[in-house]
């Protein structure tokens, strides 16, 4: 691709036929033509040719013109109007296609064939296909614009110059690039190690790595219907995991908190009274006593009920038997 713009002496060909574009008929008339002659070449000769007094390059201009006398037209017309035409698609291949403008034109203009030619045709080929990716750029949304002409190998100060951004913003749009090139390479990674699970395994295994679904259906192609099918998968199984953990829960609160009151022996209530009692003579703060009780393993169900009520610990004690 076109990257930025160097400086190059236009050839003696081109310099000739764009002098032609002005050309009236009257100039073309044979009582004109060798004023013609010698008033362009004059124009070259100031342009930094050597034409009148050169005769190769004498002979080339009474060539060329007498070819626009043949066609009726300047050859420029042909070119510019064929260039002019180009879409990005036709311009794919830079270098085919200048191979075929020249076979196109030079049906015309034989001389337009010459192997001098051809160098400043894949030039100008490719300077209509650099408009037409900025034209293109310019009419995205967002920083598409910036990257399409990252991706076309466009020069970092064409770009910066023909989407009016700043070297900072071109620097962080490379590295989003560069870090989203990265995450595909990551994720082609991780599709390696289930290439022969299903698609809804795949999905549940990307997910569980953090991929995000539009790369899921990019590079894994799965469809829609398979991440549906995995999320549905994988909520059931969240709600599987809450269910057993609260069970668990439960269970460890009810394993910390101790037997029921009425599910006791009466050996351990006697045993279990008499600790709560001697904890109780050290202090007469709820939260202390049921501190240093559960720091003692002593049931919940006898600490709430000599907290709530101490003078029923002597109904407990002697329906146990104490």
């Amino acid at each position: 691709m076109t990257t930025g713009e160097t400086t190059t002496v236009k050839p003696l060909w081109l310099s000739i036929e764009e002098a032609f574009v002005g050309l009236a008929d009257t100039d073309l008339s044979a009582e004109n033509l060798e004023a013609t002659v010698q008033r362009i070449a004059g124009q070259l000769d100031e342009a930094g040719y050597n034409v009148s007094k050169h005769g190769g390059n004498l002979v080339e201009l009474r060539q060329a013109l007498a070819d626009v006398q043949r066609v009726g037209r300047p050859l420029m017309k042909d070119f510019n109007a064929a260039v002019a035409a180009y879409s990005l698609e036709d311009l794919d291949a830079p270098f085919a296609a200048a191979d075929k403008l020249i076979t196109d034109i030079s049906a015309t203009w034989p001389s337009f064939k010459l192997s001098r030619c051809r160098p400043e045709v894949i030039r100008i080929v490719e300077a209509r296909k650099l408009e037409l990716l900025i034209e293109k750029a310019r009419g995205l949304s967002g920083d598409e614009g910036i990257e399409l002409l990252i991706n076309e190998a466009v020069a970092d100060e064409v770009i910066t110059g023909s989407m009016e951004i700043t070297d900072e913003k071109l620097k962080a749009v490379k590295d989003e690039m560069a870090a989203r090139r990265a995450e595909r390479k990551r994720v082609m990674g991780l599709l390696e190690k289930v290439g022969d699970k299903s698609d809804v395994e795949k999905v549940k295994f990307l997910y569980e790595n953090n991929v995000a679904e539009p790369l899921m259906i990019e590079l894994a192609g799965v469809d829609q219907a398979a991440i549906d099918g995995a999320k549905k998968a994988m909520e059931e199984e969240l709600k599987e995991k809450q269910r057993l953990a609260e069970e668990e829960a439960a269970r460890k609160k009810a394993e910390a908190e101790g037997p029921a009151l009425d599910a006791i022996p009466p050996e351990e209530l006697l045993e279990h009274i008499e600790a709560i009692r001697e904890i109780m003579e050290f202090s007469d703060q709820e939260k202390e006593i049921r501190t240093m009780c559960e720091q003692s393993g002593l049931p919940k169900s006898i600490v709430d009920v000599a907290i709530a009520d101490p003078a029923k610990l002597d109904e407990l004690e002697k329906n146990a038997g104490g």
